[in-house]
């Protein structure tokens, strides 16, 4: 009775080892991922859990600089926007109550508490734009000024994908 037993834990181990293996790959491999990529060359791949992300650039009307502040979610499944800051009232920016928590400080005008979710951003570089993207993570802080690499009207990415789709699909 003794030997049936023993080789049943000796065959045992093996599928148990093999199960906790796939279990953590499995882990890793839905890992969600922040990519920004621009003319289909991803240029930061991060993990997205922590991730926080600021959008500045000059409004194309009001020629004034605009910050918009995002962070992603806890699960790391979309970005959420927490601030813009503008420097002037006018069109294309935001005034109205409905918008969020309206406020002033200094020069700045403020909105916060808007409720805006998106799972992935299409951003483009324009003329006098000066478009530029940080990404900040723990103690990782990168600033890409994207205008003085590409040129107007080029294409600049944010989505939120899981790792296995970033190494499988090239996204």
């Amino acid at each position: 009775m003794r030997s049936v037993l023993t080789g049943l834990k000796l065959r045992l181990w093996p599928c148990l080892t093999l199960g906790l293996v796939l279990l953590a790959l499995g882990q890793v491999l839905l890992t969600p991922c922040l990519t920004l990529s621009a003319e289909g060359r991803r240029l930061v791949v991060c993990e997205a859990r922590g991730t926080e992300l600021t959008i500045n650039f000059i409004h194309s009307v009001q020629k004034t600089p605009v910050e918009e502040k995002l962070r992603v979610s806890a699960e790391g499944s979309e970005l959420e926007l927490t601030e813009t800051r503008y420097h002037s009232f006018g069109v294309g920016l935001p005034f109205l109550a409905s918008e969020g928590d309206f406020r002033q400080e200094g020069n700045d005008f403020v909105i916060t508490g808007m409720d805006r979710h998106y799972r992935e951003l299409a951003l483009r570089t324009g003329v006098g734009t000066e478009l530029t993207v940080t990404l900040r993570s723990g103690s990782f802080e990168k600033a890409l000024e994207l205008y003085r690499i590409y040129g107007p009207g080029t294409l600049i990415e944010v989505k939120l994908l899981p790792l296995y789709e970033i190494m499988i699909m090239g996204a």
